[in-house]
């Protein structure tokens, strides 16, 4: 019985843990292998393919076709594959209407970008929304950054005390960013940011598609 636990607590881990996107360091090296390591040049090259929509925000949609499996059975696996992998204080699941056929979650990278020079230092996180609308044989998936979140540590000196800092929490409105403004006086960052968040929408975008067509576990049959 013991060893039965054991194997099950495993096998949880495993699941987890192939549930969990990206971390931010396993981001930038995908980043740098779709779009090169010129993070200004690489997000320049993006802005033609971007739009901003009606509230500002980095807005991505996609409709993926999902065979024959109904509504109900698409729920269910989203709703696992949610559940997994929003599961600590920083992902977190907003919206679960199974009627309306909606899942929303908020997730979250740390330190997609930073900089430190002079007398300031600031590192860049995401929270982007995740939603996904369910219909028999179909979802909508809809990857949205209303604003990239800043955390500056201004004052104490480059050999100062760190107790002697400030640290201030800001959010960057995208659109007052590089490259959707010419002058932006944290350009490589804003751009590095920029390349980050669209490489995490198509991990988003591929690893959502992998559950509804493969399952997240492998074992989501009704031959049991």
């Amino acid at each position: 019985m013991k060893k039965i636990l054991v194997l099950g607590t495993m096998f949880l881990v495993a699941i987890c843990a192939n549930a969990q996107f990206m971390r931010a360091e396993e981001l930038e090296k995908y980043s740098k292998e779709k779009y090169g390591d010129k993070w200004v040049e690489a997000a320049q090259n993006l802005k033609s393919q971007l739009t901003l929509d009606k509230n500002n925000s980095l807005t991505y949609s996609q409709v993926i076709d999902c065979g024959e499996k109904t509504k109900d059975e698409l729920y269910i696996i989203l709703n696992l594959w949610f559940t997994m992998s929003f599961n600590d204080a920083n992902s977190v699941i907003k919206l679960n209407d199974k009627q309306a056929g909606t899942i929303i979650g908020q997730g979250f990278v740390e330190s997609i970008a930073s900089h430190v020079g002079g007398l300031t230092a600031y590192d860049i996180s995401i929270k982007p929304i995740i939603k996904v609308d369910i219909k028999d044989k179909k979802i909508r998936v809809t990857y949205t950054i209303q604003y990239y979140d800043a955390t500056l540590v201004k004052g104490g000196g480059f050999l100062g005390s760190r107790n002697s800092a400030t640290q201030v929490e800001e959010k960057w409105p995208i659109e007052q960013c590089f490259p959707f403004v010419d002058k932006d006086k944290h350009k490589k960052t804003s751009s590095k940011a920029l390349v980050m968040s669209h490489a995490y929408s198509n991990v988003i975008m591929d690893k959502i598609e992998e559950a509804v067509k493969n399952g997240v576990t492998g074992n989501e049959t009704n031959d049991w």
